[in-house]
């Protein structure tokens, strides 16, 4: 059997290989097993290959030109740079009250806690109001109310002082001196020892507040309300982050001649809650329900007939209000032998009852003479 002749060690013998069937990694493409691509992703046609990619090189160090262009630091806003401020090194050396007083403060700005003051007078200040035509902060000239808890002045802008533009009344700005408002902290300067606050935004927390609160807000509650300003014939209260008008005949049931004889911009009063108006959606309130309607039982007390002594209160369209010892007010005219110019506001009269009207819970009557 002839033997099979080997190659020798050294040599290398060319052999065809064959063709490697695919493995697992190696798989054909087909349109079966093509991947996924999401449609939603933008294709750039100039995008570089993996092949451009990797040519790509990364230099070391950036040009000196792109080293130099330092990226713009962003500008603080109000409440940022508030709590960027260093209270530990500023509050160092506070008395007891000056630290009782800054803390109030930034706990209102923080959270937006009411706080409540006196305003002490009203300023011309430069500061910044928004500016609803522009939608804008802006830089003018305002008025504001100034108050001093303690020794930090705290600013409010006449624009934050009323609820909105239409309940704004401009000639009450300059005459509520005095009164005692709500108000929330709106920025903080610690350096310049100062703060700006909105009675605004005060104003509807209040409201909020109100209106959650069956027991104020029925018909016939008692409440209590502030005043505000005061002239001769009207007043103006705020009850619970409204700003209500009130006359003279809402305040007591004798006639008074001047309010601003009896009350005063900081009074707190009682008051009686009748409903929301429909027209302006601000609360009735009364201030002389709170007391007994001095009418009731006049009519035993002033019958019809009999003479008494009044003093003349206030004279309205030809009319001489007088007013009785217990409060009774009467609606005189003048006897035939006197005019009005001999009767001045604050005389002492005689007059006699004439007559009853249940209705209007009126008294009318006729002055007689001087006395």
């Amino acid at each position: 059997m002839a033997r099979k002749k080997e190659a020798p060690a050294d040599e290398v013998v060319d052999e065809v290989p064959k063709t490697a069937e695919p493995d697992s990694m190696s798989e054909q493409v087909t349109e079966e097993n093509l991947p996924l691509v999401d449609e939603t992703e933008e294709v750039y046609e100039d995008a570089p290959t993996d092949t451009e990619a990797e040519d790509v090189s990364v230099p070391d160090e950036y040009p000196e030109e792109l080293a130099a262009q330092e990226a713009p630091t962003p500008e603080l806003d109000e409440r940022q740079r508030f709590f960027a401020t260093r209270f530990r090194e500023l509050d160092r050396g506070l008395t007891p009250a000056e630290r009782a007083e800054w803390d109030a403060i930034y706990a209102s700005y923080r959270g937006r806690s009411v706080m409540h003051g006196t305003v002490i007078g009203i300023d011309p200040l430069k500061a910044t109001v928004y500016d609803p035509a522009k939608r804008t902060q802006v830089q003018r000239t305002t008025l504001c109310a100034v108050i001093v808890r303690h020794r930090v002045r705290i600013f409010i802008p006449e624009s934050e002082l009323w609820f909105s533009e239409n309940e704004k009344p401009g000639f009450v700005t300059e005459s509520i001196t005095g009164a005692r408002l709500d108000f929330i902290i709106t920025k903080v300067d610690r350096e310049g020892e100062y703060a700006v606050a909105s009675r605004r935004m005060a104003l509807r927390a209040r409201r909020y507040y109100f209106t959650h609160r069956p027991a104020l807000c029925t018909v016939g509650a008692r409440i209590s309300c502030k005043m505000l300003s005061v002239g001769a014939r009207n007043c103006l209260v705020e009850c619970y982050g409204y700003d209500v008008n009130l006359r003279q005949r809402d305040i007591r049931y004798t006639a008074i001649p001047d309010l601003r004889r009896e009350y005063h911009p900081g009074m707190e009063l009682p008051c009686i809650f009748k409903g929301f108006d429909p027209k302006t959606r601000r609360p009735v309130i009364s201030i002389k329900e709170t007391e007994a309607n001095p009418f009731d039982g006049a009519a035993q007390r002033h019958p019809v007939g009999c003479r008494r002594l009044a003093v003349i209160s206030g004279k309205y369209g030809g009319g001489v209000f007088c007013n009785l010892p217990d409060g009774t007010v009467l609606m005189c005219d003048y006897s035939y032998q006197h005019e009005d110019g001999d009767f001045l506001n604050g005389d002492t009269v005689i007059l006699v009852v004439q007559r009853y009207n249940m209705e209007k819970k009126q008294i009318y009557g006729k002055i007689l003479s001087k006395w």
